[in-house]
Order: C-alpha cells, then sequence, then structure tokens
C-alpha cells in the first residue's frame, strides 16, 4: 500500500511541478498552505511556516487520498 502512495504522489507532485497552475492539484495545495499559515499566525504553539507546511501536506494528502 505505501508503494502505491509514494508512487502516486511523485506523479502527482511531477505533474503538479510541469503543469504549475493548470494542475488540478495546485491550487487545492496552496489553499491549504494558506489556511495553515492562518493557523499558525493565530495559534501560540504553531509558526507560520510550521502551519503552512502542515496545511499543504494534509491537502496534498487529501487529494491522494479523499
Amino acid at each position: 500500500m505505501s508503494g502505491d502512495f509514494v508512487g502516486d504522489a511523485k506523479a502527482e507532485l511531477s505533474g503538479m511541478a510541469k503543469e504549475g497552475m493548470r494542475h488540478p492539484s495546485t491550487k487545492p495545495v496552496i489553499a491549504g498552505a494558506a489556511i495553515g499559515a492562518a493557523a499558525g499566525l493565530l495559534l501560540p504553539v504553531l509558526s507560520i511556516s510550521t502551519g503552512l507546511a502542515i496545511g499543504a501536506g494534509i491537502a496534498f494528502y487529501k487529494r491522494l487520498r479523499p
């Protein structure tokens, strides 16, 4: 199962890198990063960069495994 996830993640990241904003996953991942950064700004336990990374990671995971 994890091999499938890693392969899917590589293919998705490659597509996002090649197609940029035209790729269907790019905008949701950027939105997730923005939401995470806002949470990092508002919550004292998170930094903005940590929130950004967590938000982008969650959005990316949700695109791979809905």
